[in-house]
């Protein structure tokens, strides 16, 4: 509601159309009436039976529909039933790849509490929050959830958890009072919304959004807007299934016409050949082959802690071009530590890191003497009493409740031996003044012997100004312009390494003190020291960065943090090299068109995006997008989840929102950049392997179409059968296939840069290698063997064979068995493009012997399995025709082996 932030508290009741004592029932039902339920829209998704039925009728499943329907046509009802097989198994991996959860709006809906506290008619009550309706006054205490957005006409050190909103941790302190200004909406400091937690304190809110109005709401829609696009991989797929489509379909209409116009056979039996040069083209195990892969990969990468939810995701990842990730959390590891203490006039280095209360106060790299003790505790004290924090230890180690950088302060507390629950007993809390961005203070008021002391922490030229003694040896002394400056040159200092500083100060109030306000009580202070504190990186992420950087890939930061803090982090990390670098507030961003942002992105190396929203995620993701970028996208609240959607691949952390995990398409399990870049290595290297068992695929597709050329041509036996194809296809190829699949990557796989968006996965290169190449001496060969047999057996040109004539079947058997015994010596070929697999080792990829193994077996039960022998029209065969066939796998290995010889040499 615009404005309302704006408003004293007797004109909110007013715009709302309420009162201090809440709404009467009746009121309160007709509001609901009006209004509705406050729930989220629940927006279904498509089906699951309609998600596997749209990839029945994809190109190739199209192509594979009409051969089956020309089969049973003609009589050939085994072929058909074959052929309905394999697009079912091919829908079925289709439907495993594409299938993902698609569960964000449920999320959403869960993080909406199921009761609240409300006054109503004067009467403290509690109903659902599906009855909440615009101007409740809901009741706020700490382990609440917010039902509704609202603004608050009461508070008392209130704090909220918004991370599930912002995905910044750190907890909000909230005001009553009216706000003018502000840096973006979710940030207002007197408005608390739906689905953010109450850490400490207690409130009295207006509600004036519920249901589909609310923020969540609002993000909801965001994240349905997106519209899914196929990734980089599947869309490869589909332009080689276009191709290869184009080609079957082509082929056999010619072969088609040539059998019945020319060569005048019945239009059965042209038909039938027509449908089985369309089957010889159309890779049955190609699907399959990429779906196991990328599976495969998947099941490797969650080992590394990166679980992966969509399957084309790991290839995409692959040839990503771009990360633009969180700060908090992924590049660091959410602990702030205090790593230096300024005490008059001395610098104090403190060892140790996390929360674990253990370390060292090193003065000039001396431990500090007894009276330097007395002085940093004089200082802990004030940063112990200005704190809401808790500092605990369960079974996994130490953690803190509340504000981090806080927690900080009480661990560096503990390291000194500060007794805070002896000094609140000796000095009790009676009042605070909550933290103000304006004032960039906090005070906490503390009785001692019948007085009040205030205890002051801030920024650091905020309190230094404010103050006119210093605390030296535990005496105040007047503190000068002069040493005002000085101390002011030690922060910037301090400032300069990414650290964040912090002053700290006290004041004995004076008695007749009756009006504790800010103006009041924050002046004439003594100045006791400064913390300077850091959020150390996550192990592993400055060498990841560097990998990135080798790799090609460029990092974004994008934050909801400060410019300048950002920028120290990114610095610390190697994200940006030099002082060369550009911040873009959040603000800047809605002032900038779109064409401004993309000639920063392209023109500027160094950018840190900061203070940002969803919309400003997605926008980058977007305008990124258009310049043919492939984006990753971290995220870990609520409010990315839009982003992550929008953007190629949106990574989720294990820690973060559910609605975040649900729209990501990778979650990574430990937080860490780190394991992107692992994942990252992953999809480089599935994506060569792809492309290895795809050539190698592609092979034996020349040796099954060129039969049907050389029957049309010469007028002989068709050397084999349609069911033989198939076989091959979808048998003794596969596990061969996915073996390539799971070959280890390269050892320079991350020191290329990614593969240009436009390169195609199938490009003239594996076209020569497998198509013309490999695939003409697979050809050559068994049509060799076929001719040796036939004529061995007494056959003649010219002389037509029926199906079931013995020799002709052990002719199309040496064709079958001779095509998988090539492909043999194409698999140990295949595991390099380049290199000699000779060189390399034949064997390093474990999975090799066993595809071998796998497509061994299966030749051998179609051939001498008595059940299968009709369906498959195979002869056992000779003892001479075996050793003949056994010989092409070494034939073709040392074939392509001086190929990639002559490659090395002559380019």
């Amino acid at each position: 509601m615009g404005g309302i932030h704006e408003l004293h508290e007797e004109d909110v009741f007013r715009r709302l159309e309420t009162s201090p004592s809440g709404l009467d029932p009746p009121e309160a039902e007709r509001r609901l009436k009006e209004y509705g339920p406050n729930e989220l829209e629940e927006v279904r998704g498509k089906p699951h039976i309609l998600i596997f039925l749209s990839n029945l009728y994809n190109v190739l499943a199209i192509l594979l529909w009409v051969s089956a329907a020309l089969s049973l046509v003609t009589g050939n009802s085994q072929l058909a039933v074959a052929i309905v097989l394999v697009i079912i198994i091919n829908a079925v991996f289709s439907f495993w790849q594409e299938y993902e959860a698609e569960k964000a709006a449920e999320a959403l809906r869960d993080i909406l509490p199921v009761m609240v506290k409300v006054l109503r008619g004067s009467d403290e009550t509690v109903i659902p929050a599906a009855e909440v309706v615009p101007g409740d006054l809901i009741l706020l205490e700490e382990g609440d959830t917010v039902p509704a957005d609202a603004r608050l006409v009461e508070s008392s050190q209130l704090k909220i958890d918004a991370s599930t909103l912002t995905g910044e941790s750190k907890p909000v302190r909230k005001v009553s009072h009216p706000v003018k200004r502000f840096d973006n909406y979710i940030d207002i400091d007197n408005i608390v919304f739906a689905g953010t937690q109450v850490v400490s304190g207690t409130g009295r809110a207006i509600v004036f959004a519920t249901g589909g109005d609310i923020e969540f709401s609002r993000i909801a829609s965001l994240t349905q807007e997106v519209r899914e696009e196929p990734s980089p991989l599947q869309r490869q797929i589909s332009r080689a299934a276009g191709i290869i489509s184009i080609l079957a379909v082509s082929m056999g209409i010619v072969l088609f016409a040539v059998n019945l116009y020319i060569v005048k056979l019945p239009l059965e039996t042209a038909l039938i050949f027509a449908i089985g040069l369309m089957v010889a083209n159309v890779p049955e195990g190609l699907l399959p082959s990429v779906t196991l892969a990328l599976a495969a990969s998947a099941r490797k990468m969650a080992r590394e802690n990166a679980l992966v939810k969509r399957l084309s995701s790991v290839e995409t990842l692959g040839s990503t071009t771009i990360i633009c990730t969180d700060k908090t959390g992924t590049l660091t590891r959410g602990e702030m530590t205090v790593r230096k203490i300024w005490i008059p006039y001395r610098v104090v280095e403190v060892t140790g890191s996390g929360y674990r209360p253990e370390g060292e106060f090193l003065c000039n790299g001396n431990p500090v003497t007894h009276r330097e003790v007395r002085e940093i505790r004089l200082l802990m004290r004030a940063a112990s009493f200005c704190n809401d924090a808790k500092l605990v230890r369960d079974e996994k180690g130490w953690h803190v409740i509340g504000d981090t950088t806080e927690g900080a302060l009480i661990v560096a507390a503990e390291k000194i031996g500060f007794d805070l629950e002896g000094e609140l007993e000796r000095m009790p809390r009676v009042m605070e003044l909550p933290f103000d961005s304006k004032r960039k203070s906090m005070t906490s008021i503390h009785q001692k012997s019948g007085k009040r002391v205030a205890y002051v922490k801030g920024a650091p030229k905020k309190i230094i100004d404010l103050s006119e003694r210093i605390s030296v040896d535990g005496r105040p002394r007047p503190l000068d312009d002069d040493e005002k400056r000085k101390i002011i040159e030690i922060h910037d200092r301090m400032a300069s390494e990414g650290l964040r500083v912090l002053a700290f100060a006290y004041r004995e109030l004076p008695e007749d003190l009756e009006d504790y306000t800010p103006e009041n009580v924050e002046r004439e202070l003594t100045l006791v020291g400064m913390a300077a504190m850091h959020d150390p990186p996550r192990e592993g992420v400055k060498e990841a960065v560097r990998q990135c950087r080798t790799a090609g890939i460029r990092i974004i930061m994008i934050t909801g943090d400060y410019g300048l803090t950002a920028a120290a982090i990114a610095k610390e990390l190697g994200i940006i090299e030099g002082d060369s670098y550009r911040v873009i507030k959040g603000r800047e961003l809605d002032e900038m068109e779109d064409p401004e942002l993309l000639r920063i992105l392209s023109e500027e190396e160094n950018i840190i995006f900061a203070r940002a929203v969803p919309e400003h995620k997605m926008r980058i993701a977007s305008v990124l997008e258009g310049a043919e970028e492939i984006v990753a996208m971290t995220g870990d609240g609520v409010n990315d989840a839009p982003a992550l959607r929008k953007a190629d691949i949106g990574v989720a952390m294990g820690s973060g929102t559910d609605v975040a995990k649900e729209a990501a398409d990778i979650v990574l399990a430990d937080d860490n950049f780190a394991s992107i870049v692992t994942a990252v290595r992953e999809g480089r290297t599935v994506y060569e392997n792809i492309r290895k068992f795809i050539t190698y695929i592609f092979s034996h597709e020349t040796a099954e179409i060129v039969p049907f050329v050389l029957m049309v041509l010469f007028g002989i036996p068709l050397p084999i059968t349609i069911m033989q194809i198939l076989a091959i296809d979808l048998g003794t190829d596969t596990l061969p296939a996915l073996a390539l699949g799971r070959s280890p990557p390269e050892s320079d796989v991350m020191q290329r840069p990614p593969r240009p968006v436009r390169e195609r996965l199938l490009n003239l290169e594996v076209l020569l290698r497998g198509y013309l190449f490999t695939g003409s001496i697979e050809a050559f060969l068994v049509m060799m063997a076929y001719f040796l047999v036939l004529s061995g057996g007494g056959w003649v040109p010219g002389q037509s064979l029926p199906a079931d004539d013995p020799l002709y079947m052990r002719a199309t058997t040496v064709v079958f068995a001779g095509i998988v015994m090539a492909q043999m010596g194409n698999l140990l070929s295949s595991q390099t493009t380049r290199s000699s697999a000779l060189k390399v080792g034949l064997l390093r990829n474990r999975w090799i012997p066993a595809g071998m193994i796998f497509a061994v077996i299966v030749m051998l039960m179609v051939i001498y399995l008595p059940p299968l022998q009709p369906v498959f029209g195979t002869q056992p065969l000779k003892p001479v025709e075996w050793l003949m066939i056994i010989l092409f796998a070494p034939l073709v290995f040392l074939t392509d082996e001086a190929r990639k010889l002559i490659q090395r040499r002559f380019g």
